[in-house]
């Protein structure tokens, strides 16, 4: 037998056998079917290699053509090659930080260098980069002249976790390495400002060993997985926590570059679960980068940061549905878990005068069984992973992505990774937030004590107060998404002297703060964070005495309450638009208003009016709190709900021709007073105190009440 070859079409020999038949060549599958991605996931192939990637693609664009024509015993074999027209490839558009993260040798080049240097600072790279560590670097806004570097580091703390001795060891390092103070976060995280970078590997070194971490705090990554903190003995919120816990192992960075930047290598980990391990290595439907140290991030991690939380009905302690992933625990009747709701697509950030960008709730995708969460968050994450956009990063969080292409087309994506259909949405009861604060039964005999912390700041002698209670009884602690503090494991015995304690200190229960700080955020804006615009964490303060004297002058109850959030920029850490008030800074002492979320967090809030200056804030709270007060058609009609029905036209309409309350007429004063000259008097100084004589009246008797049943009265 011989074989011989052509390459000119002029010596094609066509067969004539019609059995003969030669399979034409299809070519590969578009690169944007799943089937092309796994099989191209089996060899990653990084960005640095695309140049061999298109030779690849090119080399197949050559069309060749084989026929055999067979004589007696020999067999000719003649191969005709045509050159088909090659479309350019054009390299996709990429961010800076897509590079950067490429060239970073999973998450460790440039900063591993950056750190020996002797520079108070470190370079652009290494700043995108020490963000997967944890940290964000800043400089002090508010001083003039040559910059002075610190970081910020953000503990990992699933569910709000926190052990005695990580509390401990945070509270020292805020003493010997920061700015005296903690703050708690509304991703029921602490963190840490005024690190100095001489002194980050000694922070971090010192969290590690302690059993905290700050691995995946910040970055473009899952950040830390919210649960509703009760440490209740319920089987629900038990399951809902350790969920909670099992998916931000899942989703924890694997290549080691954390430990070898901070403790030279060595790894401080507890044991995993075996149900975490097997679904992180699961690769039957290709979501896996196989033989790579990050088997579910590759080089390139995630477009943008990822969000998740876990609750269960009726508890929306975690604004369940401003995260990237909300799991929702659903039980049958004997109050046994058997699954999940899951949605997708939430996500507060948004950019000023840009409307294509946005704040957007969650929508279900749908249920699955328990046993199938890991799986089903691991196929969503991958979906984002592969098709979030990486070209601009203002548009790169998933829900851009669900809203392009529609939940249907997004649900059928993820259902490929994840091997199978979605179950219908099971039905939820209503919503309603849960503050935990004041002192509960934890159900096994114990108690926990939930303390209200303004805007998050631990400082001063409430800082020292709760390290002593924290350290003399030996407790464990966690950190709300309210941005407070529970005290847990308390024993009944101790409860008398740890209430004196804490009241001493100004951690005061409940009933003894004002309603409009009880719901009350804000993020810490100036003077260290380089995006914010306006004050927010210092501001807030003086606002809500503000706000409670608008509510007294418009006749409102001190027991009623509005949910009130600020932020420095529209970046939404303090998910100002789901708040019934929600102020967001848009120039220098000015903020854009945002009215109509809700008490339960169910609602998004819309913008109403922009560029409103600080010290003009009355007169648009003026306007409507009033018509809140004379215009609701029930007492028990929210704040948020009150502004969604009346519509922004009316409102925006009231406010601009507002002249102020409308005055009560004497006569009805008078029966206060026995005299009329009394009452004259009583209203001059009344109105110097911006008030009516009925309300001046009203404030004497009750402080004198007061007085009288507290032993005071002369």
């Amino acid at each position: 037998m011989t074989s011989t070859a052509s390459f000119a079409a002029t010596n094609t020999v066509i067969p004539s056998d019609p059995k003969l038949r030669i399979r034409s060549f299809t070519g590969l599958k578009s690169s944007h079917s799943l089937a092309l991605s796994k099989s191209l996931r089996a060899l990653p192939i990084p960005y640095s290699s695309r140049a061999a990637s298109t030779s690849l693609v090119r080399a197949v664009s050559t069309l060749f053509v084989c026929f055999l024509c067979v004589v007696g015993t020999d067999v000719k074999v003649t191969v005709t090659f045509c050159q088909m027209p090659v479309k350019p490839e054009t390299e996709p558009k990429r961010s800076k930080v897509e590079i950067i993260k490429e060239q970073s040798n999973f998450i460790r080049y440039p900063l591993n260098e950056e750190l020996l240097t002797d520079a108070s600072n470190i370079n652009e790279s290494a700043t995108q980069i020490i963000k997967f560590h944890g940290s964000y670097q800043q400089y002090n806004r508010d001083e003039r002249g040559a910059k002075s570097y610190s970081f910020m580091l953000r503990t990992k703390n699933p569910c709000g976790k926190v052990s005695n001795q990580l509390y401990l060891t945070m509270d020292d390092l805020a003493d010997q390495f920061g700015i005296g103070t903690l703050r708690l976060t509304t991703r029921q995280t602490f963190q840490l400002h005024g690190v100095l970078k001489k002194d980050l590997k000694t922070v971090m070194s010192s969290i590690i060993r302690s059993m905290g971490s700050t691995l995946g705090a910040c970055g473009d990554l899952n950040r830390n997985v919210l649960a509703p903190p009760a440490p209740l003995v319920r089987k629900d919120y038990l399951f809902a926590q350790e969920t909670a816990e099992n998916i931000a192992s899942l989703l924890t960075p694997q290549s080691g570059f954390y430990y070898d930047m901070w403790v030279d290598g060595e790894q401080i980990m507890t044991a995993e679960p075996p149900e975490v391990v097997r679904a992180r290595n699961d690769n039957s439907h290709g979501t896996n980068f196989p033989d790579s140290p990050e088997p579910i991030y590759g080089t390139q991690f995630l477009p943008r940061k990822f969000k998740i939380a876990v609750t269960v009905p009726t508890d929306n302690s975690v604004d369940i549905l401003t995260n990237d992933i909300g799991v929702v625990v659903v039980s049958d009747e004997k109050g046994e878990p058997q699954g999940f709701n899951i949605f997708v697509g939430g996500g507060m950030g948004r950019t000023h005068r840009l409307e294509t960008t946005f704040p957007r709730l969650g929508e279900p995708l749908g249920y699955v069984p328990k046993e199938d969460i890991l799986y089903a968050v691991k196929a969503i994450v991958v979906t984002q992973r592969e098709h979030g956009r990486r070209d601009d990063r203002k548009y790169s969080r998933m829900k851009y992505l669900i809203s392009s292409w529609g939940i249907e087309k997004f649900r059928s994506v993820v259902e490929q990774y994840y091997g199978k259909k979605f179950e219908p949405f099971c039905e939820l009861p209503e919503w309603e937030f849960k503050s935990y604060l004041g002192w509960h039964e934890q159900g096994d005999g114990a108690l926990f004590c939930g303390l209200h912390v303004d805007s998050g700041r631990i400082a001063g002698k409430m800082k020292k107060t709760l390290r002593e209670i924290i350290e003399k009884y030996n407790l464990n602690v966690r950190i709300t998404a309210n941005q407070n503090i529970i005290l847990c494991d308390i024993r009944k015995a101790w409860k008398r002297p740890i209430t004196t304690a804490l009241a001493q200190a100004g951690l005061l229960l409940p009933k003894y703060v004002d309603p409009l700080n009880i719901t009350a955020m804000a993020c810490p804006a100036l003077p260290l964070c380089p995006l914010a615009i306006t004050e927010a964490e210092r501001g807030i303060p003086d606002l809500l005495k503000r706000v409670r004297a608008v509510f007294e002058k418009v006749g409102l109850k001190y027991s009623e309450s509005v949910v009130i959030r600020v932020t420095g920029c529209p970046n939404g850490c303090a998910r100002p638009y789901m708040a019934e008030l929600g102020l967001v800074g848009d120039g220098p002492n000015s903020y854009q208003i945002w009215l109509g979320g809700t008490p339960n967090q169910m609602s998004l809030a819309r913008s109403f009016m922009n560029k409103v200056k600080v010290q003009e804030l009355e007169k648009v709270f003026e306007p409507l709190f009033y018509y809140w007060k004379h215009k609701r058609q029930t007492k028990d009609e929210s704040f948020g709900d009150f502004t969604n029905r009346m519509g922004f036209e009316k409102l925006q309409e009231l406010v601009e021709k507002w002249e102020g309350p409308v005055r009560a007429s004497p006569r009805h004063n008078l029966k206060l007073f026995a005299d009329k000259e009394t009452y004259e008097a009583m209203d001059d100084l009344a109105k110097l105190q911006n008030k009516s004589a009925h309300q001046l009246a009203i404030e004497v008797i009750r402080n004198f009440v007061a007085a009288q049943q507290n032993g005071k009265g002369e």
